[in-house]
C-alpha cells in the first residue's frame, strides 16, 4: 500500500559526509486519510522529524522524533480522549545486512537494524512508527472499570474463585488431610 505522505529518498544523493534533516508534515486532507487507516477518530499536529547520518562504507543511521495528538473512543466509556505521543525513532541502514536462511531464527537483540534500501520512503516509515503509537486502550481520566457478566437464563456467573483451576484441588487435599474418603 502505497503511503498517504509519500517522501522518496535516495541516500546515494544526500550528502556524503554530513548529516541531513529532513521534516514531515502532513496536510488536513493528509492526517484524514491517516485516522482511516489507523483505525482512530482523528489524527493532529502530526511532525515526523528525522536526520540522516552517513556512516562507514555505505551504512547510514536515522534517528529522528515522532510526534502526533491521536483522537480516539475511551475503553470504557466511549468518550473522545486525546493523547499526545512523541517517540524516538532511531533505524540503522547496512550495507551488508541479511537475512537469515534457517527455517527458524531468533529475533536479534537489536531491532533497529534493516537492510540498506535504495530508496528510502520517510512517508512510509512514519506510518509503520505512527501504528506502532497509536494507545492500545485510551481511557479518560477518572473511568471506572466496568465488571460484566454473561449468562444463560437461571445460571450463576463465573467467579474468579470458579475458575481457578486448582481450587477443586486445594479442597480435596484439605479433605484428605483430615482423613475423610
Amino acid at each position: 500500500m502505497k503511503p498517504v505522505l509519500s517522501h522518496p529518498v535516495r541516500l546515494t544523493d544526500l550528502a556524503q559526509r554530513k548529516s541531513t534533516r529532513l521534516r514531515l508534515v502532513p496536510d488536513e486532507g493528509q492526517l484524514e486519510e491517516l485516522a482511516d487507516r489507523l483505525g482512530v477518530d482523528a489524527l493532529r499536529k502530526v511532525r515526523f522529524d528525522v536526520e540522516l547520518k552517513p556512516g562507514r562504507g555505505r551504512d547510514w543511521s536515522l534517528t529522528g522524533t515522532l510526534g502526533a495528538t491521536f483522537v480516539q473512543p475511551c475503553r470504557v466509556t466511549t468518550e473522545p480522549v486525546t493523547t499526545r505521543v512523541d517517540e524516538p525513532v532511531t533505524r540503522q541502514y547496512l550495507a551488508d545486512f541479511a537475512y537469515s536462511e534457517a527455517d527458524e531464527a531468533e529475533m536479534p537483540e537489536d531491532d533497529t537494524l534493516e537492510p540498506l534500501p535504495e530508496v528510502l520512503d520517510l512517508g512510509d516509515l512514519m506510518e509503520v512508527e505512527l501504528v506502532l503509537a497509536v494507545p492500545p486502550f485510551p481511557r479518560v481520566e477518572g473511568a471506572e472499570d466496568i465488571n460484566l457478566t454473561a449468562t444463560p437464563p437461571g445460571a450463576e456467573p463465573l467467579t474468579d474463585e470458579a475458575v481457578k483451576p486448582f481450587a477443586g484441588l486445594a479442597d480435596l487435599k484439605a479433605k484428605m488431610d483430615k482423613g475423610d474418603s
